[in-house]
């Protein structure tokens, strides 16, 4: 049998360095819970990043993985298929928008907002209208384009120039947007809540302002709902909890259940601006992916698995603020649903590291916050095993 450490070794050979993984080798997961080579069990407070909402082996996942693998997987987008129509109705029910485009990631489903407000922005004023207004700390992706949008340094160090007609606002700063915003700006994009920036929210205000002003200059609102979306806030959609609906959406993340799969969702007045040859793909909105898809939500319907993250999340936030009151090293609590953020005056990572062994795993990002993005699936009792651990590894003397 292969050992972890001759796993770990054969990566550190042969892979690109771009990861700074844990020491840890994943075999195989069970609903909330994944194990080890050695068999041994840790609570999944991380759902391999948003992706697992339906947590790990769900039945009804795999019978229909296994069903339609039998079938087929793949088919050109040259031909159809039953399962892409479908799913594009279904997404464009749960969101009020026109059309969908599926792509094989969430950076990708970035790539084709941009191109998508760009057509539409040259149609209503012309190649000048192309300027693209992003926030300060946001984070969308790691190619070309998702990167020229991502407003922190240390995802874009080292690969300029990027798209040079990008510009900053910081978040919730009504001010600085309204001077950012005119004709020529083709999409203003954000997340509504950010994620690798470190679970924080923008404000209804803020939002109803971007919905202003990208209509009264004619330009596309793009929202990132990479992370924060697909029932992750205890809505379909972000922007339901928020109550501003943009002109684009960008999805990915849970929408297939661990097989890649993103897209992009559109109102009709910029859909229109795209013809058949300025966009495509070879993967995207494969039938396997597809039908997949259309089971996450069946299941998430069946389930009641929305009002479960409203439940729990709730939950898990008065657990996690009842730390705020009690150990030094922790500031602050934000998010809703099962998003989440753990403010700390610390670093995070040495409590992710400790996490390991007290079978709990957690993520940290922005060097001191701790994110929650746990399974959908998860329970008060599992919050409470995680809460009991993070008492133990703060390791601060009460107040």
């Amino acid at each position: 049998m292969t050992t972890s450490e001759e796993i770990i070794d054969r990566e550190r050979r042969f892979l690109l360095p771009t990861y700074n993984r844990y020491p840890l080798v994943l075999e195989r997961g069970k609903g909330v819970f994944l194990f080890d080579l050695e068999g041994n069990r840790y609570l999944d407070f991380v759902a391999g990043l948003g992706v697992n909402a339906l947590g790990h082996a769900h039945p009804r996942v795999v019978k229909t993985i296994r069903e339609q693998s039998a079938r087929a997987i793949h088919f050109s987008n040259l031909y159809y298929h039953e399962f892409q129509g479908r799913l594009a109705e279904k997404l464009c029910q749960l969101s009020g928008l026109n059309r969908a485009f599926f792509s094989n990631s969430g950076t990708e489903a970035i790539e084709g907002s941009i191109k998508l407000a760009r057509l539409a922005g040259h149609r209503a004023g012309g190649e000048v209208k192309s300027r693209l207004v992003a926030l300060e700390g946001s984070y969308h992706g790691r190619t070309f384009g998702a990167m020229s949008l991502t407003g922190q340094d240390k995802y874009r160090k080292g690969f300029e120039p990027l798209l040079d007609d990008v510009k900053f606002v910081p978040r919730n700063d009504l001010d600085a947007l309204r001077a950012a915003v005119d004709n020529q700006t083709c999409a203003i994009v954000l997340e509504p809540i950010f994620g690798e920036g470190g679970i924080h929210e923008c404000s209804t205000a803020f939002l109803r302002e971007c919905r202003i002003l990208a209509d009264r200059h004619q330009a596309a609102l793009i929202f990132d709902e990479i992370q924060c979306g697909l029932g992750r806030t205890g809505t379909i959609f972000a922007f339901q909890s928020f109550g501003v609906t943009p002109d684009i959406v960008a999805i990915a993340k849970p929408i297939a259940a661990g097989l890649p799969l993103g897209g992009f969702l559109a109102k009709e007045e910029f859909a229109s601006a795209i013809s058949a040859g300025q966009h495509g793909t070879t993967f995207g909105g494969g039938p396997l992916a597809c039908r997949v898809a259309l089971e996450y939500f069946s299941i998430i319907e069946d389930e009641g698995l929305l009002e479960k993250v409203s439940r729990v999340g709730a939950y898990l936030q008065e657990r996690l603020k009842s730390l705020a009151g009690r150990y030094a090293a922790v500031e602050e609590v934000r998010g809703r649903g099962l998003i989440q953020g753990l403010q700390l005056t610390t670093p995070a990572r040495p409590i992710v590291e400790q996490g390991l062994a007290e079978g709990v795993l957690f993520n940290s990002t922005q060097d001191t916050v701790l994110r929650f993005l746990p399974p959908f699936l998860f329970q008060e009792k599992h919050v409470d095993k995680g809460i009991r651990v993070l008492k133990k590894l703060l390791g601060k003397r009460p107040r």
